[in-house]
């Protein structure tokens, strides 16, 4: 395997960790998987740190039922990831985030929030 095909095999498998990790609400695997320097953006929040992320983020995970990734692209230590989420109310949504990798670690994401699907919708 060549080195650009390995660090993709590797963020793709970080990332995939991260979300199993978080629907699982396993924290201990999550903050294996965070980079100590780890940043969060969203629409909501400006580079939050690790901190901050377990803090605010976090305790949301309680509320998914199921985290689908529909489409999970890597390109060396960066990727994109489009899931769609369900919570425990039935609520279903298609998010985009952007993570930068070290290797084996999550350094960074950004979100991009997606719509609220309604009921037998799948585009």
């Amino acid at each position: 395997m060549n080195p650009d095909k390995e660090q993709c095999v590797a963020t793709t498998e970080a990332v995939r960790s991260l979300f199993a990790a978080y629907l699982a609400k396993d924290r201990s695997k999550a903050e294996a998987l965070l980079a100590d320097d780890f940043s969060f953006t969203s629409p909501w929040d400006d580079h939050i740190g690790r901190a901050q992320y377990f803090e605010k983020c976090w305790p949301h995970g309680a509320d998914f039922q199921d985290i689908r990734i529909l489409k999970l692209i890597a390109d060396g230590n960066e990727a994109f990831a489009t899931y769609e989420a369900k919570t425990k109310e039935g609520a279903v949504f298609r998010n985009t985030e952007f993570f930068h990798t070290n290797g084996t670690q999550v350094v960074s994401i950004d979100v991009y929030f997606g719509r609220t699907l309604k009921e037998g919708s799948e585009k």
